[in-house]
């Protein structure tokens, strides 16, 4: 064996275990393997879990905040604004500087599969895509990234995006997205929708949409994207909105019927709730709306919903954020108030096995013959890690140690 990791805890075991990796596979499992690895870990009864998967990131614009003007405001309004000014701008290096900082903040906690969104349009052409393909290319090694074709700008109402969404595509971007709301009429937004299917069917992707991220009950392109899906066949999977803010202000009879279309659909739902919080319901009075989508009512109607970091440090999300899915999954914890035991262990699935169907990855998990990527956490229950934001003691990718974090505290008294 190339790796043994020892006394393994195992969710929903209360047993340790010992994982043999092999190369880069998981070749055993076992209560005890008798046999020595060539480089060994002693989980000493702390969860090993899968690698943790980001399904919603943005890492063409993460941590542009500390180069751009302040979004005053706070709004998601005056944080598209400010970009342009920037995309402008955007160099290779400049892309590749910024998103390498991320990139090597998720790994260290433990994230090794990312689902990044980029920027295709009139402003910033393809600089933005260019910039990932090659952060994908350097960084290879850490962490497998989809690249989502992104029209921030609209389809319709950009002129230049039609073919510059063809052309990411053919560069290389993975899936192809959209943000239909961003039209100036529902018509548009409903051919917003039809260009991105049939791009999609073209290069055979799958559809990743950034859908009414507003707090506006007035925003419906989500039925439409549902409808479409189904009338398309674009089932198992394959289409997934972001954010859905503005189904939180439906009335309960209309979200319902969406809701149900999108279980048709067989649609995954990502909520994005530590930039939602700050965006949404900002020029409420008291009560303030909380800004996120129906995480609750989405997962008890067995819809596949994951959460992600979304915004780092940009126009969006200013502040804060560090690539953590412990930190993002807390976030999502009280903002859908998630605290009872069954709630947490469907709240840990959500940068994990959820993720992993959104990215439709395949040997994800740990069982003989899957690729060893995972990670050993300091904590033994899955709420333990959400409570104490644990370090990730090792993070293994592909069988191999990428890295190790270990904080120790003194107290003197």
């Amino acid at each position: 064996m190339d790796l043994i990791v020892r006394n393994a805890k195992l969710r929903g075991s209360k047993k340790t275990v010992d994982i043999g990796v092999a190369g880069e596979k998981i070749a055993k499992i076992a209560p005890k393997i008798q046999e020595k690895g060539k480089k060994e870990i002693d989980a000493g009864g702390k969860l090993v879990a899968p690698t943790f998967i980001d399904p919603h990131v943005h890492l063409d614009k993460v941590l542009i905040s500390e180069v751009v003007r302040e979004n005053k405001s706070g709004t998601l309004t005056e944080a598209i604004e400010i970009i342009w000014n920037k995309k402008k701008k955007y160099t290779i290096e400049d892309i590749m500087e910024r998103a390498g900082r991320v990139i090597q903040w998720a790994v260290s906690h433990g994230t090794t599969f990312l689902r990044t969104h980029v920027d295709v349009d009139g402003i910033g052409g393809l600089k933005p895509l260019e910039g990932l393909l090659e952060v994908r290319k350097a960084y290879k090694d850490l962490v497998d990234i989809q690249i989502v074709a992104f029209p921030q700008e609209g389809i319709i109402q950009n002129a230049p995006t039609e073919k510059l969404m063809r052309k990411a595509m053919e560069m290389g971007a993975d899936v192809v997205g959209g943000m239909p709301y961003n039209e100036m009429t529902y018509d548009d937004s409903k051919k917003h929708i039809q260009y991105a299917f049939r791009l999609a069917k073209e290069f055979d992707a799958n559809i990743d949409m950034h859908v009414d991220e507003t707090d506006d009950p007035g925003a419906r392109t989500l039925q439409y994207l549902a409808a479409t899906a189904i009338r398309e066949g674009y089932k198992e999977g394959r289409v997934t909105a972001g954010h859905t803010c503005a189904l939180a202000a439906y009335d309960d009879s209309y979200a319902a019927k969406v809701i149900n279309l999108i279980k048709q659909a067989e649609m995954n739902m990502i909520t994005n709730p530590a930039t939602n919080l700050m965006l949404q319901g900002r020029r409420d009075k008291q009560p303030v709306r909380r800004g996120i989508t129906r995480v609750k009512e989405l997962v008890d109607a067995g819809v596949n919903v994951c959460y992600g970091q979304d915004c780092l440090k940009d126009t969006f999300y200013p502040t804060f954020g560090q690539a953590d899915m412990l930190e993002v999954g807390l976030i999502t914890a009280h903002a859908a108030q998630f605290s009872m035991p069954a709630e947490i262990e469907i709240l840990f699935d959500m940068p994990t096995v959820n993720a992993a169907k959104v990215l439709r990855l395949k040997d994800y998990g740990i069982a003989a013959g899957n690729t060893a990527s995972f990670n050993v956490i300091d904590a033994e229950t899955v709420q333990e890690a959400f409570r104490t934001q644990a370090d990730r003691l090792y993070v293994i990718k592909r069988g191999k140690v990428v890295a190790e974090t270990k904080t120790t505290v003194k107290i003197y008294r």
